[in-house]
């Protein structure tokens, strides 16, 4: 059992150290450049207002934010690839995969490539492994509905 003085020493000492920690790491993570900001061009600009304006996160996630409804969008290059993602967004036709309705956005083709070099940058963003638990717990969260 601690004493009163002992108990105040070791909630002090363990706030200064988790608050030290806490500085290190914010220190850390603001010294290295994690974005890709300079590869930002018009067409990815224009592919996040046409993410924003259909409120995709309505049902994706991207970057671990929006809903679990539909797969998770970070590496979505990586994973299908960009005629697979353009046929999709190019599609008149909506579709269920899954069980789940897509929307049938009817892009254009110049809209298509838009998101697509969107996805592309946001696919180059340094994630710190992020992405490495993300993919496997959105698959398994897919697989379990």
């Amino acid at each position: 059992m601690l004493s009163k003085k002992q108990a105040r020493a070791f909630f002090l000492g363990g706030t200064l150290v988790t608050f030290l920690i806490f500085i290190g790491l914010t220190v850390y993570s603001m010294s290295k450049d994690q974005t890709n900001e300079e590869n930002i061009t018009e067409a990815v600009v224009r592919g996040k207002d046409l993410w924003e304006k259909n409120n995709c996160m309505g049902c994706h996630t991207l970057l671990g934010e929006g809903a679990y409804y539909a797969p998770e969008l970070t590496k979505v290059i990586e994973r299908r690839g960009e005629g697979y993602i353009k046929a999709v967004l190019m599609t008149p036709v909506s579709w269920q995969p899954n069980g789940r309705k897509m929307v049938a956005y009817g892009m254009t083709e110049e809209e298509a490539n838009d998101m697509v070099d969107f996805f592309k940058w946001i696919g180059e963003i340094d994630l710190n492994g992020f992405d490495k638990i993300v993919s496997p717990l959105a698959k398994e969260k897919q697989l379990t509905k």
